[in-house]
């Protein structure tokens, strides 16, 4: 969301006096939540309590609110950002402006940008920086501004070749120096406490001479006026500790990356938005591309290691959503605030790499339960680590729930209707088919799940500007439809790799926090084969099973089938940088920068 162009010179930079306004918010979304909720499960109890036996149910009821209410709340932060959309309001002020709008004025205080790397690629790290370098020298505001690259580089071949690409970063912008901008490049020799503990030792060095700290990660991009922007709102609200912009992925080729691209821009802004509204000086934090207050962090953020050994205990690995609840914890706020664009990051090229980091993910989130209750915490942190862990836990409740409906639905055509029961009566028992019920939670399920995206893609074509910065209404509609086709066949598959990892770590197997593979990795068909036969063997034997036992079941269960089926090509072609390409020469899954150049 921007500013109507007339609205520009009423930007005050005030974020601090809104926080204690989102109540009445709050609970407008927990109402809508629950009746959302309620809904769902007057539709579908009358369903389930016609089939299968009792003990099927008992599962199954409480699997479905959990799941219906965490599809609600996602569907109406969307209609929440949709709402705001049209209406050409902030999320946070509910005006026209934001506190971000107007002339930047002039910064004060020292701000440190800290790129915290791990074996990555020397000349793509210090290749953005110079990109960022310039373009926050292009502002006039380079002198409030030091770079930092924290390594924890353990492979020593990577570790010269970081010093050396540092050394030519140097002499080529030490024609900027008048300005005030430096450099600095520094190596730990062990990676103790891993990201958290490179920054942590940056705080003990260097932090007390900086009153911000921007963090990046290794394949982070921001332009110069989204740094400098951040750095104005910190000074300007002195209770806020960390603001957090709306990161989208940019940058690759694959038809994998550029569809999550695509989502992104499209939904995920709209998503954003909402979350913002409810949100307020309560938000998350993603761990980078965002501004930091340095004294706060380094006094309210010291994490714990957890008792016991890995994966649920030892250091946290998903430090980010712990920092933010401990410096809300210390009173300070966290905002997210979606209209500061030019927030870049790198996406994974494939199935498969996008599983691999999930999995990291899965681990640190899931060591978040043994904090929901560290005394002092805001229940919106509560909130936050909470969500952060049914994010996955949600994929073997689908599973489960699949299972039981499927196991109901196969016990009921092997036993068939039951006209008198244990009791002797006259009379019998007729069946009830409950199709309105059916139909109704059906189109209610499909409303939630799709109504964001929706809802985003109406936004998109409201506007001719919007739509062309899309490539057009005509490519944005056909680059949707793909996209959604895309998504629903890849959910099976995430499913299953969601559960799987779950399980395998609930059971005590630990992942650690290993280099992420960055560039357009294309998957060969022996690879994809290897990891996806067992999902397409399973999609096959399913609706061969359903196939024969209840045929009438075959509809429902199709959309599953086909993408566990449908694992290894989808793996393969969508992992090819050259399919991706082919993409956007027919205008699919175009963005805004790309449309642009």
């Amino acid at each position: 969301m921007t500013a109507p162009h007339g609205d520009e010179q009423h930007g005050d930079w005030q974020l601090d006096r809104h926080a204690r306004r989102g109540k009445w918010r709050r609970v407008l979304l927990l109402i809508l939540v629950l009746i959302t909720a309620a809904a769902g499960t007057f539709l579908v109890v009358p369903v389930v309590s016609s089939r299968g036996p009792d003990w099927l149910k008992i599962g199954f009821l409480p699997a479905f609110v959990l799941l219906f209410a965490w599809a609600a709340l996602s569907f109406w932060a969307g209609v929440f950002g949709f709402a705001l959309g049209v209406l050409r309001r902030h999320p946070v002020t509910l005006r026209r402006h934001g506190p971000a709008d107007g002339p930047v004025p002039e910064l004060g205080a020292r701000t440190a940008i800290l790129m915290p790397v791990y074996n990555e690629d020397p000349e793509d790290v210090f290749g953005r920086l110079r990109v960022i370098y310039r373009s926050l020298d292009s502002t006039g505001r380079l002198a409030a501004f030091d770079f930092f690259v924290l390594s924890d580089t353990t492979r020593p071949e990577i570790a010269q070749q970081e010093e050396e690409a540092f050394r030519a970063a140097r002499d080529e912008l030490s024609a900027h120096q008048e300005f005030g901008g430096r450099l600095f490049y520094r190596r730990r020799p062990a990676n103790t406490g891993k990201k958290a503990g490179n920054i942590a030792e940056w705080l003990e060095t260097r932090g007390p001479n900086y009153a911000h700290m921007i963090v990046l990660d290794a394949d982070s991009l921001m332009q110069g006026v989204t740094l400098v922007k951040l750095a104005a709102l910190m000074e300007a609200n002195p209770q806020t500790g960390i603001i957090q912009t709306h990161i989208v992925p940019a940058g690759r080729e694959t038809l994998f990356a550029r569809a999550l691209q695509f989502s992104t821009r499209v939904t995920g802004a709209v998503l954003a938005v909402g979350h913002s509204f409810w949100q307020l000086g309560e938000a998350n934090y993603y761990g980078h591309n965002a501004i930091l207050r340095v004294a706060a962090f380094a006094q309210c953020c010291r994490l714990p290691v957890l008792s016991g050994k890995p994966p649920l205990g030892g250091e946290i690995l998903s430090h980010d959503f712990v920092e933010a609840a401990f410096m809300r914890r210390g009173g300070w706020h966290c905002w997210l605030l979606p209209e500061l664009r030019g927030s870049y990051e790198e996406v994974p090229t494939n199935v498969l790499d996008y599983a691999v980091r999930d999995r990291r993910w899965v681990q640190g989130n899931l060591q978040h339960a043994r904090l929901l209750f560290t005394p002092g915490l805001h229940w919106m942190s509560r909130l936050h680590l909470a969500m952060g862990i049914f994010a996955y836990i949600a994929s073997p409740l689908w599973l489960i729930l699949l299972a039981l409906s499927t196991a109901m639905v196969i016990n009921h055509q092997v036993t068939g209707d039951v006209y008198f029961g244990p009791t002797r009566t006259l009379f019998p028992q007729w069946p009830v088919y409950h199709w309105a019920e059916i139909y109704g939670l059906l189109e209610l399920t499909s409303v939630l799940l799709f109504g964001p995206k929706i809802l985003a893609l109406l936004l998109r074509l409201w506007s001719t500007r919007g739509a062309r910065r899309f490539g057009g209404r005509l490519a944005l509609l056909a680059s949707f439809l793909f996209e959604v086709l895309f998504s629903a066949l890849l959910a099976p598959v995430m499913m299953l790799f969601h559960t799987s990892f779950v399980t395998a770590i609930l059971l005590g197997s630990a992942v650690g926090w290993p280099a992420q593979s960055r560039g357009d990795r294309g998957m060969s068909w022996q690879q994809a084969v290897r990891r996806h036969v067992g999902h397409a063997l399973l999609g096959g034997v399913a609706l061969a099973v359903f196939g024969y036992i209840t045929p009438s079941y075959l509809p429902w269960i199709l959309p599953v089938c086909t993408g566990l089926i449908l694992a290894v090509p989808l793996a393969v072609l969508s992992s090819r940088r050259e399919v991706g390409v082919a993409a956007r020469r027919l205008r699919l899954f175009l963005t805004p920068e790309e449309f642009s150049r």
